[in-house]
Protein backbone atom coordinates (compact mmCIF):
# COMPACT_ATOMS: atom_id res chain seq x y z
CA UNK A 1 0.00 0.00 0.00
CA UNK A 2 1.33 3.56 -0.64
CA UNK A 3 3.17 5.22 1.91
CA UNK A 4 2.16 7.44 5.07
CA UNK A 5 3.09 10.74 5.03
CA UNK A 6 3.74 13.15 7.94
CA UNK A 7 0.95 14.90 9.95
CA UNK A 8 -1.80 12.94 7.85
CA UNK A 9 -4.52 9.82 7.87
CA UNK A 10 -4.01 6.89 6.68
CA UNK A 11 -7.28 6.36 4.96
CA UNK A 12 -7.22 4.60 1.59
CA UNK A 13 -9.18 7.31 0.07
CA UNK A 14 -6.79 10.22 0.95
CA UNK A 15 -4.18 8.27 -0.43
CA UNK A 16 -5.65 7.30 -3.32
CA UNK A 17 -5.96 11.00 -4.29
CA UNK A 18 -2.53 10.92 -5.31
CA UNK A 19 -2.65 8.17 -8.01
CA UNK A 20 -3.25 10.94 -10.81
CA UNK A 21 0.30 11.95 -10.33
CA UNK A 22 1.95 9.18 -9.94
CA UNK A 23 4.43 7.26 -13.49
CA UNK A 24 3.02 4.27 -14.91
CA UNK A 25 6.02 3.59 -16.78
CA UNK A 26 8.57 1.79 -16.60
CA UNK A 27 12.05 2.17 -15.83
CA UNK A 28 14.98 1.18 -16.88
CA UNK A 29 18.08 0.85 -13.75
CA UNK A 30 20.77 -1.04 -15.59
CA UNK A 31 24.42 -1.66 -15.14
CA UNK A 32 26.96 0.91 -17.01
CA UNK A 33 29.01 -1.89 -18.38
CA UNK A 34 25.57 -4.62 -19.68
CA UNK A 35 26.08 -7.07 -17.04
CA UNK A 36 22.98 -6.21 -15.20
CA UNK A 37 19.26 -5.99 -16.60
CA UNK A 38 17.31 -4.12 -14.15
CA UNK A 39 13.82 -2.92 -15.04
CA UNK A 40 11.07 -1.50 -12.65
CA UNK A 41 7.56 -1.85 -14.27
CA UNK A 42 5.01 0.11 -12.10
CA UNK A 43 1.50 -2.61 -11.83
CA UNK A 44 -1.86 -2.19 -10.99
CA UNK A 45 -3.75 0.88 -10.00
CA UNK A 46 -2.00 1.49 -7.08
CA UNK A 47 1.32 1.55 -9.18
CA UNK A 48 3.51 -0.93 -7.19
CA UNK A 49 7.17 -1.30 -8.15
CA UNK A 50 7.59 -4.72 -9.80
CA UNK A 51 11.37 -5.19 -10.44
CA UNK A 52 12.71 -7.36 -12.76
CA UNK A 53 16.43 -8.18 -12.31
CA UNK A 54 18.46 -10.10 -14.40
CA UNK A 55 22.15 -11.70 -15.22
CA UNK A 56 22.49 -10.18 -18.69
CA UNK A 57 25.30 -13.12 -19.75
CA UNK A 58 22.94 -16.04 -18.39
CA UNK A 59 19.51 -14.32 -19.07
CA UNK A 60 18.50 -15.54 -15.41
CA UNK A 61 16.19 -13.40 -13.53
CA UNK A 62 14.57 -12.58 -10.36
CA UNK A 63 10.96 -10.95 -10.54
CA UNK A 64 10.40 -8.86 -7.14
CA UNK A 65 6.31 -8.05 -6.26
CA UNK A 66 4.74 -9.04 -9.32
CA UNK A 67 1.15 -7.35 -8.21
CA UNK A 68 -1.03 -6.88 -11.29
CA UNK A 69 -0.49 -6.65 -15.34
CA UNK A 70 1.51 -9.80 -15.47
CA UNK A 71 1.23 -9.38 -19.06
CA UNK A 72 3.59 -6.48 -19.40
CA UNK A 73 5.69 -8.30 -16.97
CA UNK A 74 5.69 -11.00 -18.87
CA UNK A 75 6.55 -9.15 -22.98
CA UNK A 76 9.70 -7.47 -20.73
CA UNK A 77 10.52 -11.10 -19.94
CA UNK A 78 10.56 -11.82 -23.30
CA UNK A 79 11.62 -8.88 -24.53
CA UNK A 80 15.24 -9.46 -22.81
CA UNK A 81 15.46 -12.80 -23.08
CA UNK A 82 14.97 -13.94 -19.83
CA UNK A 83 14.43 -17.43 -17.84
CA UNK A 84 12.64 -16.35 -14.07
CA UNK A 85 14.11 -18.14 -11.33
CA UNK A 86 12.21 -16.91 -8.21
CA UNK A 87 9.14 -14.94 -7.80
CA UNK A 88 9.78 -13.16 -4.86
CA UNK A 89 6.70 -11.44 -2.40
CA UNK A 90 7.59 -8.40 -0.21
CA UNK A 91 4.91 -9.02 1.58
CA UNK A 92 1.75 -10.35 0.29
CA UNK A 93 -0.81 -7.25 0.08
CA UNK A 94 -2.71 -7.48 -2.95
CA UNK A 95 -1.18 -4.92 -4.86
CA UNK A 96 2.31 -6.67 -4.76
CA UNK A 97 0.99 -10.52 -4.12
CA UNK A 98 -1.99 -10.19 -6.92
CA UNK A 99 0.17 -11.14 -9.94
CA UNK A 100 2.34 -14.23 -7.90
CA UNK A 101 -0.43 -16.89 -9.44
CA UNK A 102 -0.87 -15.90 -12.72
CA UNK A 103 3.15 -15.12 -13.23
CA UNK A 104 3.98 -18.45 -11.58
CA UNK A 105 1.81 -20.07 -13.66
CA UNK A 106 3.00 -18.39 -17.14
CA UNK A 107 6.94 -19.01 -16.12
CA UNK A 108 6.85 -22.44 -14.04
CA UNK A 109 9.35 -19.97 -11.75
CA UNK A 110 8.80 -20.91 -7.66
CA UNK A 111 6.74 -18.40 -5.52
CA UNK A 112 8.75 -17.01 -2.19
CA UNK A 113 7.58 -15.19 0.72
CA UNK A 114 7.42 -14.86 4.59
CA UNK A 115 5.98 -17.89 6.42
CA UNK A 116 4.42 -14.52 8.72
CA UNK A 117 2.17 -12.92 5.93
CA UNK A 118 0.60 -16.74 4.80
CA UNK A 119 -2.20 -15.39 6.37
CA UNK A 120 -2.77 -12.20 4.70
CA UNK A 121 -2.16 -14.13 0.90
CA UNK A 122 -4.71 -16.32 1.55
CA UNK A 123 -7.41 -13.72 2.19
CA UNK A 124 -6.51 -11.94 -0.85
CA UNK A 125 -9.94 -12.04 -1.64
CA UNK A 126 -11.23 -10.45 1.23
CA UNK A 127 -9.11 -7.45 0.20
CA UNK A 128 -9.61 -7.55 -3.26
CA UNK A 129 -13.48 -6.82 -1.67
CA UNK A 130 -12.68 -4.48 0.54
CA UNK A 131 -11.07 -2.57 -2.33
CA UNK A 132 -13.23 -2.62 -4.79
CA UNK A 133 -11.06 -4.96 -6.95
CA UNK A 134 -11.71 -8.18 -9.23
CA UNK A 135 -10.22 -11.48 -6.35
CA UNK A 136 -6.70 -12.90 -8.24
CA UNK A 137 -5.66 -16.16 -8.64
CA UNK A 138 -3.87 -16.99 -5.56
CA UNK A 139 -1.45 -19.97 -5.84
CA UNK A 140 0.69 -22.16 -3.99
CA UNK A 141 4.02 -20.83 -1.65
CA UNK A 142 6.65 -23.00 -3.02
CA UNK A 143 9.20 -21.97 -0.20
CA UNK A 144 8.76 -19.38 3.02
CA UNK A 145 12.17 -16.97 3.25
CA UNK A 146 13.48 -15.99 6.91
CA UNK A 147 16.10 -13.34 8.20
CA UNK A 148 19.62 -14.51 7.29
CA UNK A 149 18.46 -16.59 3.99
CA UNK A 150 20.48 -16.15 1.01
CA UNK A 151 19.15 -16.01 -2.86
CA UNK A 152 20.78 -16.70 -5.68
CA UNK A 153 20.29 -16.18 -9.44
CA UNK A 154 23.16 -15.37 -12.41
CA UNK A 155 25.65 -13.90 -10.90
CA UNK A 156 23.42 -12.19 -7.75
CA UNK A 157 23.74 -12.72 -4.34
CA UNK A 158 20.39 -11.17 -2.28
CA UNK A 159 20.37 -11.72 1.70
CA UNK A 160 16.87 -11.38 3.34
CA UNK A 161 16.01 -9.02 5.85
CA UNK A 162 12.89 -9.63 8.55
CA UNK A 163 11.60 -6.24 8.37
CA UNK A 164 8.31 -6.67 10.24
CA UNK A 165 5.75 -3.41 10.65
CA UNK A 166 4.29 -2.88 7.61
CA UNK A 167 2.94 -6.24 7.60
CA UNK A 168 4.19 -9.09 9.84
CA UNK A 169 6.07 -10.80 7.25
CA UNK A 170 7.22 -8.27 5.35
CA UNK A 171 10.86 -8.47 3.65
CA UNK A 172 13.59 -6.66 2.43
CA UNK A 173 16.28 -8.08 -0.47
CA UNK A 174 19.60 -6.66 0.28
CA UNK A 175 22.10 -6.91 -2.32
CA UNK A 176 25.54 -6.07 -1.40
CA UNK A 177 27.92 -4.18 -4.01
CA UNK A 178 30.37 -7.23 -4.55
CA UNK A 179 28.57 -10.17 -2.77
CA UNK A 180 28.39 -12.79 -5.64
CA UNK A 181 30.55 -12.82 -9.06
CA UNK A 182 28.43 -9.56 -10.09
CA UNK A 183 29.76 -6.45 -8.74
CA UNK A 184 27.44 -3.83 -8.45
CA UNK A 185 27.64 -0.34 -9.12
CA UNK A 186 25.77 0.39 -5.65
CA UNK A 187 24.71 -2.30 -2.93
CA UNK A 188 21.00 -2.26 -3.26
CA UNK A 189 18.03 -3.04 -1.30
CA UNK A 190 14.90 -4.14 -2.00
CA UNK A 191 12.58 -2.59 0.70
CA UNK A 192 8.71 -3.35 -0.37
CA UNK A 193 6.50 -1.14 1.73
CA UNK A 194 9.04 -0.74 4.78
CA UNK A 195 10.97 2.39 3.25
CA UNK A 196 10.26 4.95 0.76
CA UNK A 197 11.54 8.17 -0.48
CA UNK A 198 10.76 10.73 2.62
CA UNK A 199 8.02 8.48 4.32
CA UNK A 200 7.44 4.81 5.75
CA UNK A 201 4.78 2.04 5.39
CA UNK A 202 1.76 2.97 6.83
CA UNK A 203 0.94 0.50 9.66
CA UNK A 204 -2.75 0.98 10.16
CA UNK A 205 -3.92 -2.43 8.04
CA UNK A 206 -4.06 -5.60 9.45
CA UNK A 207 -0.74 -6.62 11.34
CA UNK A 208 0.68 -3.63 10.75
CA UNK A 209 2.91 -1.84 14.06
CA UNK A 210 4.58 1.54 14.13
CA UNK A 211 6.66 -0.34 16.76
CA UNK A 212 7.96 -2.89 14.90
CA UNK A 213 8.18 -0.72 11.43
CA UNK A 214 10.63 1.52 13.06
CA UNK A 215 12.59 -1.29 15.06
CA UNK A 216 13.12 -2.58 11.06
CA UNK A 217 14.21 0.85 9.68
CA UNK A 218 16.73 1.53 13.23
CA UNK A 219 18.06 -2.16 13.63
CA UNK A 220 18.08 -3.26 9.96
CA UNK A 221 17.76 -0.80 6.83
CA UNK A 222 19.47 2.11 9.00
CA UNK A 223 22.59 -0.65 9.26
CA UNK A 224 22.99 -0.14 5.87
CA UNK A 225 25.61 1.37 3.82
CA UNK A 226 25.26 5.03 3.42
CA UNK A 227 25.62 4.78 -0.62
CA UNK A 228 22.59 1.65 -0.63
CA UNK A 229 19.99 2.50 -3.32
CA UNK A 230 16.69 1.44 -1.80
CA UNK A 231 14.03 0.77 -4.47
CA UNK A 232 11.18 0.89 -2.81
CA UNK A 233 7.50 -0.62 -3.24
CA UNK A 234 5.80 2.77 -4.94
CA UNK A 235 7.38 5.94 -5.99
CA UNK A 236 10.85 7.27 -6.86
CA UNK A 237 14.05 5.43 -5.44
CA UNK A 238 16.35 6.93 -3.29
CA UNK A 239 19.41 5.71 -0.99
CA UNK A 240 19.62 4.92 3.09
CA UNK A 241 22.08 7.63 3.45
CA UNK A 242 19.45 10.48 1.72
CA UNK A 243 16.75 8.76 4.20
CA UNK A 244 18.78 8.94 7.10
CA UNK A 245 19.76 13.02 6.52
CA UNK A 246 16.11 13.99 5.63
CA UNK A 247 12.96 11.43 5.93
CA UNK A 248 11.09 13.23 8.42
CA UNK A 249 10.06 9.92 10.06
CA UNK A 250 13.40 8.46 11.09
CA UNK A 251 14.48 12.18 12.12
CA UNK A 252 11.65 13.02 14.59
CA UNK A 253 12.06 9.25 16.59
Amino acid sequence: MLPQRPGEGTSPLRHSAILGVMSGHAKRFDAPDGTVIHEIIPVGWLQCNCSILGDAATREALVIDPGDDVEAIQEALVRHGLRVMMIVSTHAHIDHAGGLGKLHDLTGAPVLMHRDDLELYEALGAQAAWLGMPEPEIGDVDHFLKEGDTLRWGGFKACVLHTPGHTPGSISLYLPQDGAKMVLPRPQVFAGDTLFAGSIGRTDLWGGSLEKIMRSLREKLMELPDETLVFPGHGEATSIGKERASNPFLLER
